[in-house]
């Protein structure tokens, strides 16, 4: 049988009008007439003039409020762009009981077309459910949206507060958190200012969001204000903020203080716990300072605190920074005496460390056993050995390992991607790297500086350079702005192919950009001049460059004596010498080949077997380079005695 649906009376009777609207533009707010309240609302919309001569009531607020309360989406989209401040902010008041409707209804407005105040009443309004996420990605929004800046934002949430008569501070604490999250300390230390100002606490658990943020940050001093600040305010610390501090003095150095805040600790009520002990392991271990990393370790365990993984692997790391592989691999085998599995960042630790010795098969056999205790590899695995892979230039098994890797469901990521494109960019490949660069992008993977750092290197040394300005002005197009780095291998490439004014133009570049150049910068550029022949200018460079602040360093001074002695200025290339002796450097093995072939040069073999005898003294072993320039020097002398020698037949 076939169903009969059965209208309802209103729809029906209202049915001409619901086509009629849907043709007529700006006229869809009617299409709730039907629906008008008995009584009238205080707020209301009329819908906009127009040739029909049917008339609509307005929608009032009240009309709009239970239209919300029972879910009529479609239709309230209709009139959404007539919709006013006034009335927007009336109907959220009402629905303050109703915080699920609120995003329900906010959601559906265009963010731009809602006013700071009516976000900011939707805001304190979510804010009550018992999970702050909604509430804090609407702030987000708020604050990437620009639409008021952090002080308008902050006293507009007041304001919200003050209307919906909300006691609690919660709405203001999630302020704060959210721009914690999005790493702008300084609005969020603004917004603890202006809550202190408004008489209201900080919670601690926002006060240590902000805390945390400044170390990660590295502004240990703007840590220790805000610290104060608290104290000062009496906001009870816990045992989290003291373990933020701690950390706090670990990175400053500042170990023995650090132990001290132990005891401090303890006075004030509070037991130090596993994490308390492993910040300051860690930071022990960081620092390199091992053995007393390990003293507080056997603290910990004597007060009865069970180390964890984190322990572990923070002292395997500290072994391993120091060479001590032994005893790394020994500290693993003792997790199991207190049953702890080692995790995969334990044995990604011990397998980099064999990868930076150059013991591919131990690190390996490490990626093997973690794979026997059923621990997966991860993508920082994979990577690790494939650089490895590379660094020995085994091409062929880093690309099975980039296939064992997808295999087994492991997604490259932009490291993986750097290292394949640096790796085949070291070995010329240009094709193989840029066509990673686009199987990158293809998979959304953004390229870093990294990855066009890699690949300007690899046009420079396949003599590709205009193709390699239009990738730089590409990378600046695209946002990335580049490095030192960056810079000093374009101008490498531009001075190893013989463009030096390009190179000196990239310079000025950088200095527009304010990214100041060091001592590779410079040394390329008169490597550059010297390869042309013109040695004074490069030593113009390395007067400027001591004039910027940048101390040469050994390769600065052998390239302008290589400079001076190819040409045979053998007085200004020891007058070089000197100049570099007086700054505290050791004439190397470079040095003394360049004397020598300048002195070989000028047919001086003396000075020149001298010169051999001198290095060979101060333990510098001579090279086929060495050897190579007092044979060509002797050949000289021979040919000079030769051509001067007095002609027989003529006499």
């Amino acid at each position: 049988m076939k169903t009969i649906k059965v209208l309802n009376p209103q729809t029906f009777k209202y049915h001409k009008l619901t086509v009629r609207l849907a043709t007529i533009q700006g006229q869809s707010s009617a299409l709730f007439s039907s629906f008008s309240p008995s009584s009238p609302a205080q707020y209301t919309i009329t819908p906009p003039p127009s040739s029909d001569s049917t008339k609509y009531p307005p929608i009032t607020s009240d009309y709009l409020y239970k239209s919300i309360v029972s879910s009529q989406w479609h239709f309230i989209e209709h009139i959404l762009p007539n919709l006013t401040t006034t009335l927007i902010s009336t109907v959220l008041c009402d629905l303050r009981a109703n915080p699920d409707l609120v995003i329900n209804f906010i959601d559906r407005l265009d963010p731009q077309s809602v006013t700071i105040q009516c976000h900011c009443l939707a805001i304190t309004i979510m804010a009550r459910l018992p999970s702050p996420k909604q509430a804090m990605q609407l702030i987000k929004k708020v604050i990437i949206s620009r639409i008021a800046d952090c002080k308008l934002f902050f006293d507009e949430l007041v304001s919200a507060r003050k209307r919906l008569s909300v006691t609690s501070s919660i709405v203001l604490d999630l302020l704060i958190r959210a721009f914690c999250e999005l790493k702008r300390a300084d609005e969020a230390f603004k917004c603890f200012y202006m809550m202190k100002g408004e008489g209201i606490l900080p919670k601690i658990e926002t006060c240590n969001d902000l805390l945390s943020l400044f170390l990660k940050l590295n502004r240990m001093e703007a840590a220790w204000v805000l610290y104060a600040e608290m104290f000062r305010l009496k906001i009870n610390s816990t045992i989290c903020t003291f373990n933020i501090m701690i950390n706090a003095l670990c990175k400053e150095g500042k170990f023995k203080k650090a132990k001290e805040f132990i005891g401090y600790m303890e006075n004030l009520g509070f037991q130090p716990n596993v994490v308390t002990y492993n910040t300051i392991i860690n930071g022990y271990c960081s620092d390199r300072k091992v053995e007393a990393a390990r003293q507080l370790f056997v603290t910990m365990k004597a007060k009865g605190i069970e180390p964890d993984s984190y322990t572990y692997n923070s002292l395997i790391s500290g072994m391993c920074k120091e060479g001590r592989m032994k005893e790394a691999s020994a500290l693993l085998r003792n997790m199991e005496e207190y049953r702890l599995t080692p995790t995969a960042v334990t044995y990604n630790i011990l397998i980099d460390c064999c990868c930076n010795k150059g013991d591919l098969e131990g690190a390996f056999s490490y990626r093997d056993e973690m794979v026997r205790q059923a621990i997966k590899p991860t993508v920082s695995t994979y990577n690790l050995l494939i650089h490895a892979l590379f660094l020995e230039c085994r091409l062929t098994e880093a690309d099975y390992m980039v296939k064992e890797m997808e295999g087994k469901g492991i997604v490259p990521d932009a490291i993986t991607y750097n290292i394949l494109i640096n790796g085949y960019c070291r070995a010329s490949n240009a094709k193989k790297a840029f066509n990673l660069h686009d199987e990158m992008v293809g998979k959304g993977i953004k390229p870093t500086q990294n990855t066009y750092t890699s690949l300007l290197y690899v046009l420079g040394k396949r003599k590709r350079m205009k193709e390699a300005d239009d990738l730089f002005v590409k990378i600046m197009s695209k946002g990335i702005l580049p490095d030192l780095i960056m810079f000093n291998t374009l101008i490498d490439g531009h001075c190893a192919n013989g463009n030096v004014n390009r190179a000196l133009f990239l310079l000025k570049e950088m200095d527009r950009l304010k990214i100041p150049p060091d001592e590779v910068t410079y040394n390329t550029l008169m490597q550059g001049r010297c390869k042309e022949g013109k040695v004074e200018e490069a030593r113009e460079l390395l007067d400027q460059m001591k004039k910027r602040g940048i101390k040469p360093d050994h390769i600065s001074y052998n390239t302008l004596i290589s400079g001076y002695s190819r040409r045979g200025d053998v007085k200004d290339a020891f007058r070089v010498r000197d100049e570099m002796l007086s700054t505290g450097f050791n004439p190397t093995l470079l040095t003394y080949n360049a004397l020598i072939q300048g002195l070989c040069k000028n047919q001086e073999g003396d000075q020149a077997e001298e010169l051999l005898r001198e290095m060979v003294s101060k333990g510098i072993t001579p090279n086929d380079g060495t050897y190579l320039s007092l044979i060509e020097g002797i050949g000289m002398v021979d040919t000079s005695m030769e051509n001067n020698k007095p002609n027989e037949m003529s006499c």
